[in-house]
């Protein structure tokens, strides 16, 4: 039975909020998510791993503790440390300790002091006023609580990346038992968002009556909705839904083209159809009922008169009548990319040295790479910020010194005060190749204020890219309220450039947000912010977003050469 990555790192993070409801040692629960982290940014699964023998107690953020309790995992789909968690606390703690505004410690203490052990307990404290007579816990965040309470239960969605290790096994699995025949993920995942409720997948096979079968006996299936001929619809155990379908060859592109949407780019394209006396569905383009078009996605874009539309696009934003015109843009790929201007290392809260980052993004084929550890609030906490910073700017040096393959630029990530001061003195970030500006407290600040704290950091001539600008992180933190329109236009009169981060818990600049700053001319840098030398194959996923932003390889900083991105880094 394989167990995804994503799963281990559910089951890590499970256990470390239990840990910390129960009054464990922080240090320990800080361990499991640590490691969550870890498993959730390996470039391959975990079970695929230990099949090659990789001793994953080397690798950063593991020991060999928490190696055994993974490998017991992947061997047999269970956490013996969670099981014995769960018996020994209320579930619903942790639902309560998930609630924005709560968290472990204070869902540990209503928990203790008003008996608070279920959602509904929580309601009724709330209700009463009881929970703000407790220390800490006034009317702004009984008020926070309450519409937290009150917002209906939305579809999971789950990363891309989980998405697509379910997928890629899945696909595996039908094929391995199959006579040859095409199979695609469709759907949202094709289209590349940041997050997927389900997954479409597309098959053609000689042997359709077989399929729906062979995904029903996939080991990984939990529930089975429906099984016949064509379609078969399962659930699978980690909660994400797969809807199959089986088609014709001469059906496939037209079946595609109505799988991957999205719905408003599809009904535009019926409409177009229509216009032209036609007629489009999921079988074929048909003048009456002639197929004119339909096994592949090229041809019925052709027949409408349309340039080929990448899937990124189809969002139904003016991209079918730029197709009209042939004037679609040509999308950032990943083969643009010439290096990374976010990484982090162990100078801060990184896992590698600033040398093993270096040389693995050389291996990926970089020219240059910016180191940008967080400042003093963040990263450089123990002893003098100065003193730290300078000694990792002497390193970078000695680095630099020791190979010619890539150049190492010398950067930090600043904290932006909530005055929209910057945490280290123009006199240690003038030393600096790059500034990198980010808000990382203060969240809860009014949009007038946090717009305007945003906008003073880059009224600063040492900050070249405001990272992070709404601060949201997926399943954890909303985005700030924060006017962005101002937010661009101030980057673009200042000559600051934003920055697209591809770690898929934080995919800011948005999509949206990326196509404005383009309008605007606003210069963007897709960046890792990489924690390790896995992450920086995150890089694919801000290219995604970027791509789904309409961003051209002109739009992009860290597509030139690095002679010219020193020209644009200099304000």
């Amino acid at each position: 039975m394989p167990v995804h990555n994503a799963e281990i790192a559910a089951m890590l993070d499970q256990a470390a909020e239990l840990l910390e409801i129960g009054g464990a040692d922080p240090v320990q629960s800080r361990a499991y998510r640590r490691a969550a982290r870890a498993v959730e940014g390996l470039p391959t699964s975990a079970e695929t791993m230990l099949k090659a023998g990789v001793d994953l107690s080397q690798l950063p953020g593991i020991g060999k503790r928490l190696a055994g309790e993974i490998a017991a995992i992947v061997a047999t789909g269970k956490f013996d440390l969670l099981e014995r968690l769960k018996n020994a606390a209320s579930a619903e703690l942790a639902a309560i300790a998930a609630i924005r505004g709560l968290g472990p410690k204070r869902a540990k203490l209503i928990h203790e002091k008003l008996g608070v052990g279920s959602i509904e307990d929580l309601r009724r404290v709330v209700s009463s006023g009881r929970l703000r007579k407790l220390r800490g816990f006034g009317p702004k965040l009984e008020q926070a609580i309450l519409g937290a309470l009150d917002k209906p239960v939305v579809e999971k969605r789950f990363k891309l990346r989980d998405a697509e290790a379910e997928a890629m096994a899945l696909i595996d699995w039908l094929r391995s038992d199959l006579e040859q025949g095409r199979a695609l993920v469709a759907g949202s995942f094709r289209r590349r968002r940041e997050s997927v409720g389900d997954l479409d997948i597309l098959m053609t096979s000689a042997q359709a009556s077989r399929v729906g079968n062979r995904l029903a006996a996939y080991e990984n299936v939990a529930h089975v909705s429906t099984r016949g001929a064509k379609r078969a619809t399962v659930v699978l155990r980690s909660g994400l839904r797969v809807d199959l379908r089986v088609t014709a060859e001469e059906s496939y592109g037209a079946a595609l083209l109505y799988l991957t949407g999205s719905k408003a780019h599809n009904v535009a394209l019926r409409n177009r159809a229509l216009e032209r006396g036609l007629k489009l569905n999921e079988h074929g383009l048909f003048h009456g009922e002639r197929r004119i078009a339909g096994a592949t996605e090229e041809e019925i874009y052709a027949s409408l008169g349309l340039a080929f539309t990448p899937p990124e696009l189809r969002e139904d934003r003016g991209e079918i009548a730029l197709a009209g015109m042939n004037m679609l843009p040509h999308l950032v790929s990943l083969s643009d990319i010439r290096g990374d201007l976010h990484i982090r290392s162990n100078w801060g809260d990184g896992d590698a040295p600033i040398a093993d980052m270096v040389a693995a993004a050389a291996a990926r084929g970089y020219s240059y790479v910016c180191l940008t550890d967080h400042s003093r609030r963040r990263g450089f906490g123990h002893g003098s910020a100065a003193e730290r910073l300078l000694r990792r700017i002497d390193e970078i040096d000695r680095i630099n010194a020791q190979s010619s393959r890539i150049a190492a630029l010398k950067g930090v990530e600043v904290d932006i005060l909530a005055d929209g001061r910057l945490d280290l003195p123009d006199k240690i970030l003038s030393r600096l190749d790059l500034v990198i500006a980010a808000v990382r407290s203060k969240f809860d600040l009014s949009r007038e204020r946090q717009t305007e704290r945003i906008i003073r950091a880059m009224d600063n001539r040492h900050v070249s890219i405001l990272a992070h600008p709404t601060s949201r992180l997926i399943g954890a933190r909303a985005p700030c309220e924060v006017d962005m329109e101002r937010v661009i236009l101030a980057a673009h009169e200042r000559g600051c450039h934003l920055e697209l981060c591809a770690r898929l818990d934080r995919p800011d600049l948005g999509d949206l947000h990326a196509q404005a700053a383009k309008a605007m001319g606003v210069k963007v840098a897709i960046s890792t912010d990489a924690r390790s030398t896995a992450e920086l194959d995150d890089m694919r996923y801000g290219v995604d977003q970027a791509r789904r932003g309409w961003l051209e390889p002109s739009d992009v900083i860290n597509t030139r050469p690095l002679p010219e991105v020193k020209k644009l880094l200099a304000r």
